[in-house]
């Protein structure tokens, strides 16, 4: 199980989002040194395919998140169709049908907001791809939590509207191409 010592990754994304991180979560080993939290978006009318798709191109352990399960280390837990994805202070997860935010259900802000409430310093949030602002808020409320906030590169991006409205909430946050976001990951599992 994860504390707020040990970290998370939290990732999100929308138009875009599953090619970028078909470019991202296949580059991690197996040993990952914490869980990875990821929202995207995904019509609440359709099964979300993502979790299959993703198992078979990962080392990590890929599955849809389960409402009170703690986190493991190595294993990224995709927000269910429908759901906003929270995580606890102790690292374990939360699924909440509240309203949408930002037209969204899961929303990236609500994940960004709550691993900053839980994981601080220790929490690394990504912002990729998108066609709106969802994540913007919840970027700037990692950076402000001390933790480390990366937006993929708008000028690389499928839809440039979701990384631009980041940069311009989180002016801090480090923009990087998909090459150096994966090559930041694996600095941290040798870290």
């Amino acid at each position: 199980m994860t504390d707020a010592s040990t970290g998370a990754i939290a990732i999100g994304g929308s138009a875009g989002a599953v090619q970028a991180l078909l470019r991202l979560l296949p580059t991690l080993s197996a040993d990952f040194p914490a869980p990875i939290l990821i929202v995207v978006h995904v019509p609440p009318d359709r099964e979300n395919a993502l979790v299959p798709l993703f198992q078979g191109k990962c080392r990590i352990a890929v599955k849809e998140a389960e409402d009170k399960e703690p986190t493991t280390p190595g294993v990224a837990y995709f927000a269910p169709s429908d759901y906003h994805l929270l995580v606890e202070a102790d690292g374990t997860l939360s699924l909440s049908s509240d309203e949408l935010v930002n037209h969204s259900r899961p929303s990236i802000d609500v994940l960004f907001e709550a691993a900053a409430d839980a994981f601080g310093g220790a929490l690394t949030s990504i912002v990729l791809t998108g066609a709106n602002h969802d994540g913007a808020q919840g970027l700037k409320a990692v950076a402000g939590a001390g933790g480390v906030a990366l937006v993929q590169d708008p000028a690389g991006a499928y839809a440039a509207a979701m990384p631009t409205a980041a940069v311009e909430a989180c002016p801090e946050a480090r923009v990087m191409s998909l090459d150096a976001i994966a090559a930041y990951l694996a600095g941290l599992e040798a870290a």
